[in-house]
């Protein structure tokens, strides 16, 4: 089954869902959405004050210094924005102006949530009364109580985004990419420390599970300086209020901005670069990017940018930087409007480090086949290309959705390793480490599965004449029997007036 840290886990998390639930009403997921995350924004920052409140009482300091809660990385809460302020008014009309109030409140004492908090509580759409309901539960949910704050609450929040991109379904695709996938890229990169960058940060799941690695090899958060930005304002705002539950500073511009025409880190050559950028998105080009010097390999077509997302990544990426980034599986052979010509250049120049396809069904959002690529600048084993067919991989967590386990995540890290040692033996079905002349023979194509082959059938024992001639006898009964039901339906339908 799939480990307890997936989106598919229960507990703390889903209480919290429940209790942000209440407030669906007639609003759609979008709606929400924001006034859901908010709130476990605001009780976070209330409950992490609160526990650093208590700690200063008790030692006798300041308990309104402002430093001494930004010195532990803890926001400070003025007076009137404190959560007991919020859950005395809770079944007062006027509950909604007070949460938007402690919102600008807190803005107000914190540069760094400045401009990112939502401020439509006291809105008419809102129904006050269960709005109410969910600060009461909120009130009777202490957060601190769970063990690591950060964790369990962003992991809440983290759960809290999966169920909406449950919800919206397409639409959700440009801020969520799955738990799975991103640790996925995460274990295979090991980004211990260095410049963190995604283009297209959506809700900064990218930048939460590269903290969590290094938390989780006891190394230290702020060896990662992190580099982000998105198109769309509210995902932006989203991404902002996850890194500050997280405790990870970020610098994601100081607006929302289109990547390819309005870059707001030219500048920056990155250690590690994650992205899930949206699929085959067309229109990105309007021509007015034609001679852009980061299409180094050629020029991505207008209808696709694929490849667009692909060589600005390589255009910011370090002397040694890695990239691990999600691609529709169409790029890994397409040869139209030029991408055929672009991939044999980027594999020519021994970039492409390698190459995973996944299951399907891991995506709320779209049922489209998707592909890991791993582009590194200066591979260990040079003139090679690792590709892995993860297709049979993941359990089903419901009807829809498949997850990668624990399990799963680790086996396709432990192939990347002895790959780069030069210690990986070829499984059939599984994994090959290929030369970039194989890789030619076969037009620069870079589809697993015509590399790792087909898995060997375990033979069963039974001489090939005998079982033919079994299935043969098995096939002849089958046919014998759908005449049978052939003529019966005929019969039927005769004998209510219908001939076939």
């Amino acid at each position: 089954m799939a480990n307890g840290n997936n989106t598919a886990s229960l507990g703390f998390e889903q209480q919290i869902w429940a209790a942000a639930d209440i407030l669906r009403g007639n609003m759609d997921a979008a709606e929400y959405k924001h006034v859901v995350l908010g709130l476990i924004f605001l009780k976070y920052i209330s409950d992490k004050f609160e526990e650093r409140y208590l700690q200063l009482k008790e030692e006798d300091d300041d308990v309104e210094d402002k430093d001494a809660y930004s010195e532990v990385n803890v926001f400070f809460v003025p007076p009137s924005a404190r959560w007991n302020v919020i859950s005395e008014a809770a079944h007062k009309e006027e509950i909604g102006s007070v949460i938007d109030d402690a919102m600008r409140a807190i803005e107000k004492e914190n540069r760094r949530l400045k401009d990112i908090l939502p401020k439509n509580y006291s809105r008419s759409e809102l129904d006050k009364r269960r709005l109410g309901n969910v600060v009461d539960i909120f009130t009777n949910i202490q957060m601190v109580e769970h063990g690591s704050t950060k964790d369990i609450l962003g992991r809440a929040y983290e759960y809290c985004l999966a169920k909406f991109a449950e919800q919206e379904g397409k639409r959700a695709g440009e801020f969520f990419t799955p738990s799975c996938v991103v640790r996925t890229l995460v274990e295979v990169l090991q980004p211990f420390k260095g410049r963190v960058y995604d283009p297209c940060c959506g809700s900064g799941g990218m930048f939460v599970q590269s903290a969590d690695f290094v938390g989780h090899h006891s190394g230290n958060i702020n060896n990662l300086s992190v580099f982000g930005q998105d198109a769309n304002p509210t995902t932006r705002k989203m991404a902002l209020m996850n890194l500050a539950i997280h405790g990870i500073e970020a610098d994601l511009g100081p607006y929302n901005a289109d990547t390819f025409h309005q870059d707001l880190h030219p500048h920056l050559k990155a250690d590690f670069i994650m992205a899930n950028p949206p699929f085959n998105l067309s229109d990105w080009n309007d021509g007015s990017l034609n001679d852009d010097p980061r299409w180094k390999y050629g020029l991505p077509p207008s209808g696709n940018a694929n490849f667009a997302w692909l060589q600005h990544m390589i255009h910011h990426l370090a002397p040694s930087g890695k990239i691990g980034m999600v691609l529709a599986n169409g790029s890994l052979s397409s040869q139209s409007g030029g991408e055929g010509d672009i991939r044999r250049r980027i594999v020519e120049d021994d970039l492409v480090e390698g190459i995973i396809a996944m299951p399907t069904q891991l995506f709320f959002t779209t049922q489209i086949p998707v592909s890991l690529w791993f582009i590194s600048r200066n591979k260990r084993q040079k003139g090679k290309t690792l590709f892995i067919d993860a297709r049979k991989m993941g359990t089903m967590v419901n009807r829809r959705l498949r997850e990668m386990t624990e399990e799963d995540i680790a086996k396709i890290a432990e192939t990347f390793e002895a790959f780069d040692n030069g210690t990986l033996e070829d499984v059939k079905g599984y994994c090959a480490a290929v030369p970039t002349a194989e890789i030619a023979k076969q037009d620069f194509i870079l589809t697993p599965g015509r590399y790792v082959g087909i898995e060997d059938q375990e033979d069963d024992g039974e001489p090939f004449e005998e079982k033919m001639t079994r299935l043969t006898s098995e096939l002849s009964e089958m046919f014998k029997r759908s005449h049978e039901l052939e003529e019966e339906i005929r019969t039927r339908l005769g004998a209510i007036g219908y001939e076939m």
